[in-house]
């Protein structure tokens, strides 16, 4: 814990010295930022100026200790776009940890012209240490073991406008592969053996709707977002395991009236799981985005119900800020077994340091407690 306390420490002293000259601030930001449209922005100032931007990134959280990587944003409008797109977003993030874990990530929002359509989804590799303490929202503390895997995650879905602005339905393709598992002989993990326990691959179709007002998507003031995807998994494209998944993520941003550009954001997210489940497919429980504070997978089950709010503090016209998060949750075998006390509180702070203006991108860090845990996280955007 002290460690990390000086990391910390370190960081924000940089940022205050960095800070100290606003000009600097920009001037590194212009180092790392290629705008791939430049000269045809030039010739005509409606077109949308792109910008790629990439940068050494270093992140924390309890689940990978210290990650060193690079971090890439492409922010763009398909030409004919104007001010009722919204800024199209392709990340990827490639990271080595401090727990040698390497991962490849993406987590994308492409906008067509006009928003007829939207292509989202998720691309992510990794070899990842994790732990794990058995099933069920009892388990002890006691029982934690490590156990590695590596996986590979396509998920592509397309959705097209219909009925009303920003409502989308559509569809698309999961595949979850996990493979290379190694778990320690006699541990838990060995004695239950529960299926798909060294490995499995999940292939399924899914079907979406998504409602998506917010008005940016890398950290919003205000607007909703709601997704609801449901997915039938089977043996036909060579899934190891024939189940159905059922997702729901709801986030409302509420921009206060009183001019401080102060925001309140509300996330509820559910997730349920039926039939011939494998391991991989089980609802984790804790993050570093829902549930701050515990380690990702502390409490695992088929199902997960989970909600949090957070206040956010802008510090005048300075890019400092401040949030404070409360939330609660817990897993279940069915989430018909939901009970008000077998729900788990976390609540936590953290601060804000504003890195693209113009796109309202901030570096966090937040320090999140649970039952009887608290973890910190370091990372670019906002946790939801």
């Amino acid at each position: 814990m002290k460690l990390k306390i000086q990391y910390l420490s370190v960081l924000f002293a940089f940022v205050g010295i960095q800070v100290s000259n606003a000009q600097s601030v920009e001037s590194l930001k212009e180092f790392f930022t290629f705008y791939p449209n430049r000269k045809a922005v030039k010739k005509d100032s409606t077109l949308y100026l792109q910008k790629f931007i990439a940068a050494p990134v270093v992140t924390f959280s309890p689940e990978t200790n210290f990650a060193f990587g690079t971090g890439a944003k492409y922010l763009f409008k398909f030409n004919g776009s104007g001010e009722e797109t919204r800024v199209s977003n392709m990340p990827i993030t490639i990271q080595y940890t401090l727990n040698n874990q390497f991962f490849v990530f993406s987590g994308f929002e492409i906008f067509t012209n006009q928003e007829k359509w939207v292509i989202e989804g998720n691309l992510l590799f990794q070899n990842y240490p994790r732990l794990y303490y058995g099933i069920g929202r009892k388990t002890r503390d006691s029982d934690e073991e490590v156990y590695e895997n590596s996986q590979i995650l396509f998920e592509p879905i397309f959705l097209k406008q219909l009925l009303v602005k920003h409502l989308f339905f559509g569809a698309g393709i999961r595949v979850n592969h996990v493979f290379k598992t190694e778990f320690e002989e006699g541990g838990i993990i060995d004695q239950n053996r529960r299926d798909g326990f060294d490995g499995s691959t999940s292939v399924g179709a899914e079907l979406a709707a998504l409602y998506d007002s917010r008005n940016n998507l890398l950290n919003a003031q205000s607007g909703w977002y709601a997704e609801f995807t449901h997915g039938q998994y089977g043996k036909v494209l060579g899934g190891t395991n024939k189940f159905n998944l059922t997702r729901l993520d709801v986030r409302h941003f509420v921009e206060l009236p009183n001019k401080s550009k102060d925001v309140l954001a509300f996330q509820f997210v559910g997730q349920a799981s039926r039939g011939n489940i494998p391991f991989s497919e089980f609802s984790f429980f804790g993050s570093s985005e829902i549930m701050r504070g515990y380690r990702e997978g502390r409490f695992v089950d088929r199902d997960l119900l989970a909600t949090q709010i957070e206040y956010r503090k802008q510090f005048g016209e300075s890019r400092f800020g401040a949030v404070a998060f409360l939330g609660t949750g817990s897993v279940y075998n069915n989430v018909s077994d939901f009970q008000f006390k077998s729900l788990k509180p976390n609540y936590g702070a953290g601060l804000r340091f504003k890195i693209d203006k113009s796109e309202n991108l901030n570096l966090r860090v937040d320090w999140g407690v649970g039952n009887g845990t608290n973890e910190f996280y370091l990372g670019i955007a906002e946790a939801f």
